[in-house]
């Protein structure tokens, strides 16, 4: 209740002070910040996926003016023998305006990942755009294998999506889902949500298919865990991922130390403000972990 309570709150208070929010999770405005920080996380083993604040643009421009961003962050990737891929939200570069417009933007952007041998990883957003998005992704799946896309565990849909999506070639985040979904796609309940997750998992590693298990929950990853145990399932043919920023207790570095590789989520840029609002709003969690993380730093 308290962090509804937060969550709630924030978007009344000054933005000086949603800041102090956003400090702690999102990596700067600028990709020279971003990159880094990124380095940082490489020298401590972890690989990295970088996201460009932002989403629903309907101008063309800016839609044009993003993807050139993601265009030369793969270069500065390349330059920098930077360990990290791309994460992009179709809506950020044009979905909203057309799917003509998207998808040329994604190919340009795939051109340069193809160049520089690196990976491309489409987000998912809300139910009424995953058929379109699958459709991306396969059009752009025809000219370069890697390409990845994003599975959400609380809807109905996402074990059939595998079940025709899976295959050796396949790349997959599996995440809970954090939009305002109606019962009739989606699970409510959160511990059946975490069933149909690990269902997920396990449906991946039968289809022989790369999964990255994109979770905060102690619980579940400790269920992950097991389950990779139990089905002695190859280290390398899943990643761990998590946000950037989100306490762990720990939990990162036993990951490692079990051979396992782990992925930070890193997003960055001047539209910090309207991500954090969104992010508490959806998830009121993070608003407990931030407060957490403030007290205990000044303390």
């Amino acid at each position: 209740m308290l962090n509804k309570f937060l969550a709630l709150s924030v978007p009344i208070l000054p933005k000086w002070f949603v800041e102090l929010f956003s400090k702690s999770y999102v990596a700067g405005y600028s990709s020279k910040e971003v990159l880094s920080i990124v380095k940082e996380l490489n020298n401590k083993g972890f690989s990295t996926t970088i996201d460009i604040l932002g989403e629903h643009v309907s101008d063309l421009d800016i839609a044009e003016k993003i993807t050139k961003e993601y265009c030369d962050l793969y270069e500065k990737i390349y330059q920098d023998s930077i360990d990290s891929n791309i994460s992009i939200k179709p809506s950020h570069i044009g979905l909203d305006i057309s799917e003509e417009v998207v998808l040329n933007n994604f190919q340009k952007i795939l051109k340069k990942a193809k160049e520089y041998s690196n990976f491309l990883r489409i987000d998912m957003e809300s139910s009424k755009s995953t058929d379109i998005t699958f459709k991306i992704y396969n059009q752009l799946k025809l000219t370069y294998s890697e390409t990845g896309v994003v599975l959400q565990a609380y809807l109905r849909r996402s074990l059939k999506d595998i079940e025709s999506l899976g295959s050796h070639n396949f790349n997959a985040r599996i995440c809970k889902g954090i939009y305002q979904e109606n019962s009739k796609v989606a699970i409510k309940d959160p511990e059946k949500i975490r069933v149909n997750f690990l269902k997920m998992a396990k449906l991946m590693s039968e289809k022989k298919s790369y999964a990255c298990y994109a979770t905060h929950d102690q619980h579940l990853i400790g269920a992950l865990i097991n389950m990779i145990k139990k089905h002695t399932i190859d280290s390398s043919t899943f990643e761990f991922q998590v946000l950037y920023g989100v306490p762990m207790n720990g939990r990162l570095e036993e990951l490692l130390s079990l051979g396992y590789k782990v992925r930070v989520y890193v997003p960055y840029g001047p539209d910090w403000y309207d991500y954090s609002l969104r992010r508490l709003k959806e998830n009121p969690d993070i608003a407990g972990y931030v407060l957490k993380n403030l007290f205990s730093k000044n303390s």
